[in-house]
């Protein structure tokens, strides 16, 4: 026999709700047992702190005087703009894998609150990235400039914008991983996914470099990969957006696809 809850009951019983302590440490177990997720530090490391040795070689055994202008800190942090691409595509899998196996759909089941799951994928991708980010682009600037050093054209944390560009270089990998993320949730394909988040870091600039001169100078500063990579350059050409200005802008991308993607998620079907 099938026991029959009063409408009394029903009304007394309180909505499931998941804490998000539990879906930190929930999403905390998924990202960090996921093959994906070994690789992509492993990229970044290698693409970063590789890079960082390579170039540091490369000027320090070049024969001549090294050309003036020189911008040590941001040879050092060469990698980056490789290992963007990797935190990006991280990004977007964290969230496109599960909508590619259907496992989403179970995960929305344990957790009914989505913008809370959202969050918590988030907050765990952004400082899963920040940590890794962070360390690597300690080692390639130490690396590169123990080597530049031989040229005698080092410099150290101390000197003026390396401690800046250093840290920036992280939280710019860290605001590329949540633009992917927040691509990812969007539009919930991973090759979709992909497509827009290297599309819009790249595609803005070559779309404006056919605009006219003046609408050229003005907009191009503007662009996601312009913007930001301004964190980390020490020597910033004239007119271009000041440092934190442009890690700026390039956030405020990161934060307009994170809000698009909260938001249709939060209104379409699994």
């Amino acid at each position: 026999m099938t026991a029959r809850l009063s409408p009394e009951m029903c009304a007394a019983a309180p909505p499931t709700t998941v804490g998000f302590g539990n879906v930190l440490r929930s999403e905390w177990t998924k990202l960090r047992s996921l093959r994906s997720t070994c690789w992509s530090a492993a990229f970044v490391v290698l693409a970063t702190v590789g890079l960082g040795i390579f170039m540091g070689a490369r000027w320090a055994h070049q024969s001549g005087p090294i050309p003036p202008g020189f911008d040590a800190t941001n040879t050092s942090l060469s990698g980056t703009y490789i290992a963007q691409l990797i935190v990006g595509a991280l990004g977007v899998l964290t969230i496109t894998s599960e909508y590619a196996t259907g496992m989403i759909r179970a995960t929305f089941s344990a957790v009914p609150q989505r913008r809370t799951l959202l969050a918590a994928k988030a907050v765990v991708l952004a400082l899963g990235t920040l940590v890794v980010a962070e360390a690597v682009c300690f080692v390639a600037f130490v690396s590169c400039q123990a080597l530049l050093a031989n040229k005698g054209v080092g410099v150290s944390l101390g000197d003026p914008g390396a401690l800046r560009s250093v840290v920036g270089a992280g939280l710019y990998l860290t605001a590329a991983a949540l633009l992917g993320f927040g691509l990812g949730a969007a539009i919930r394909h991973p090759a979709g996914g992909l497509s827009a988040f290297f599309g819009l870091l790249f595609a803005p600039s070559a779309i404006v470099d056919l605009l006219p001169t003046d609408w050229r100078n003005d907009l191009i500063n503007y662009m996601p990969a312009n913007a930001g990579s301004q964190i980390f350059t020490t020597d910033n050409v004239n007119g271009a957006l000041g440092p934190w200005a442009g890690l700026g802008v390039f956030c405020l991308y990161a934060a307009a696809a994170l809000v698009v993607g909260f938001v249709l998620t939060a209104v379409r079907d699994a």
